[in-house]
C-alpha cells in the first residue's frame, strides 16, 4: 500500500511546479457520489447484459433492453450529488492549476460542481438525441414516455430511433473529443488518473501518452491499475478526501 500522506506531499510539490496539468477521471470518482460501477456489485451490468451499438440498431428487442436498463437506471444518477473530489477539481481548475478534465463519466457531475473544460469521451446522460435526424430530447422527458409505458422511444420529428447520447460499446468515440484528448496528453506536464481502472481503450491510453511524452504521471485509485509501476505517486485512498487534502495544502480549501 502506498504511503498517501508522502505521495500527497509529493503531489502538492508536482502542482507548484506544474504549468499545465489535466485531470483524467473514471467511475471511482463518481461512485463516492452513490453511482455504482458497472462492474460492481450493485451496478448495472450485474442487472443487464450491456447492449451493443449495432444491436441496438438492429434488434427490436435490443432496444427494448437498452430502454428498460435506462429507466432503471434514471434515479440513481438524476439524484447523484458532486463530492469532495468534483469539487477539488473544480477548485483546482478555478486556481488555474488544471487546465481541463478529461472524463470517461457520462453523469455530469464535474459540470455541477463547477468545472468548465470537461471533455467527456463517452458521451453524456444528461440529454438523448435521435440517431437520424439528430434532434435532441431532455433525458427527463423520454424517462416521462418510458415510466407512461412507452417501452422504446422514437423521435417525434423524423420517428428514428432515439438514444442517449452516450457512446455504447461498439459505438466510436467521437473523434474531435479524442483529438483534442490526445492534443492535451501530448502537452500536459502532470496527469492526475483519477478513479479510473486504466483498462478501457482507447481511454486508457490517454495518461500513457502523457507520461510517454515527459509528464509526470499521479494515480489516485481504489485498486491496483496496470499503469502504477510506472507513475510518480499512486494514491490508494478516498478519491475525494485525497484530492481536498491537496487542495488544502495548496491553500485552495476556502475557493
Amino acid at each position: 500500500m502506498p504511503h498517501n500522506s508522502n505521495n500527497i506531499a509529493k503531489v502538492v510539490r508536482y502542482f507548484s511546479e506544474s504549468k499545465r496539468a489535466v485531470a483524467f477521471t473514471g467511475a471511482g470518482i463518481s461512485t463516492e457520489s452513490g453511482i455504482p460501477d458497472f462492474r460492481s456489485p450493485g451496478g448495472v451490468w450485474t442487472k443487464h447484459q450491456p447492449v451493443f451499438f449495432q444491436d441496438f440498431l438492429a434488434s427490436e428487442e435490443a432496444r427494448r433492453r437498452y430502454w428498460q436498463m435506462k429507466r432503471e437506471g434514471y434515479y440513481e444518477m438524476k439524484d447523484a450529488k458532486p463530492n469532495e473530489g468534483h469539487t477539488a477539481l473544480a477548485r483546482l481548475e478555478a486556481a488555474g492549476k488544471i487546465i481541463a478534465v478529461i472524463t470517461q463519466n457520462i453523469d455530469g457531475l464535474h459540470q455541477d460542481a463547477g468545472s468548465r473544460c470537461i471533455l467527456e469521451l463517452h458521451g453524456t446522460g444528461r440529454h438523448c438525441i435521435c440517431l437520424k435526424c439528430g434532434e435532441r430530447f431532455e433525458t427527463d422527458d423520454i424517462q416521462e414516455r418510458l415510466e407512461s409505458g412507452l417501452e422504446i422511444p422514437l423521435c417525434d420529428k423524423c420517428g428514428g430511433f432515439i438514444k442517449s447520447a452516450t457512446i455504447s460499446f461498439g459505438q466510436a468515440l467521437p473523434a474531435d473529443v479524442l483529438t483534442e484528448a490526445f492534443d492535451l496528453c501530448m502537452t500536459t506536464d502532470l496527469m492526475l488518473a483519477i478513479g479510473s481502472s486504466l483498462v478501457v481503450e482507447p481511454a486508457a491510453s490517454l495518461p500513457l501518452q502523457a507520461k510517454q511524452n515527459g509528464a509526470r504521471l499521479v494515480i489516485i485509485n481504489r485498486d491496483e491499475t496496470p499503469l502504477d509501476s510506472m507513475a510518480d505517486a499512486v494514491i490508494r485512498s478516498s478519491i475525494g478526501l485525497s484530492l481536498m487534502e491537496i487542495t488544502k495544502q495548496l491553500g485552495l480549501d476556502t475557493l
